[in-house]
């Protein structure tokens, strides 16, 4: 039997077609065909011949050192070099010199490390023994949430003097924040925070109250002529201006 029949007999015994076997180990059919007549010329050489033999032994059930060895006696008029078996077995590779580690490279090696860790041990001592001061602020943000709404007993409301003619009121902000409610008339003028800087005015025809969650921090003025402070800092103060017909 040549090695061509082995090689037909064995594929068929696995149940497999030559399209089946080119699919599973990418050898054209063409080519299957040929070597299973014994014809090993189309395969480029000994070399790619035993490498296809050796792609194809494991897929039908067959040894490929014993297809090898029939090939070898049939077809290779001269003994297989050390470079051809590394071929066919896909084992070549570039060979890589093994270098060992000398003392002196453990050395250097070590006081890298040491001073790597003496480096972090100070960092983190100087990390945990000084606490940064906070920021203080030179004046207050506008955008900051106004204060709340004081809770202390508000003051009853009291009407002022005599006023004749429209009525115009200033209220400005000018040590601090608060909330303020101004109402004509039971509409209501403008009712949330003032801060800090802050001026707004407003104006009714007979009569304007006012509500102030932070009394002391807010000045005002009423038709041109300014008020005396309604309350403390803090203080929630209620009043009312009416003026005579």
């Amino acid at each position: 039997m040549t090695t061509g029949e082995a090689l037909r007999n064995a594929r068929e015994n696995a149940g497999l077609s030559i399209d089946d076997l080119a699919s599973r180990t990418s050898i054209r059919p063409t080519l299957l065909k040929e070597m299973e007549k014994n014809n090993f010329d189309a395969c480029g050489g000994d070399t790619y011949a035993r490498g296809h033999i050796r792609n194809i032994a494991p897929l039908v059930n067959e040894s490929a050192d014993n297809l090898i060895e029939m090939y070898n006696l049939e077809h290779s008029s001269q003994r297989r070099g050390i470079h051809d078996l590394l071929v066919e077995n896909s084992v070549t590779r570039i060979p890589r010199e093994k270098r060992n580690i000398t003392w002196k490279s453990l050395v250097v090696i070590s006081l890298v490390t040491l001073s790597c860790v003496g480096v972090a041990q100070v960092i983190i001592s100087n990390s945990k023994t000084v606490t940064p001061l906070p920021m203080a602020s030179a004046t207050p943000s506008k955008t900051a949430t106004a204060p709340a709404q004081a809770s202390p007993i508000a003051t009853p409301e009291v009407s002022t003097g005599v006023i004749t003619g429209k009525i115009t009121l200033v209220i400005s902000a000018t040590r601090g924040n608060a909330n303020i409610d101004v109402v004509d008339e039971g509409n209501h003028l403008y009712k949330g925070p003032i801060f800090q800087g802050d001026v707004k005015t407003f104006t009714a025809a007979s009569s304007i109250s006012i509500y102030l969650s932070n009394a002391g921090d807010l000045d005002l003025t009423l038709n041109g002529e300014e008020l005396a402070p309604l309350g403390a800092s803090g203080e929630v103060v209620r009043k009312t201006f009416r003026s005579q017909p």
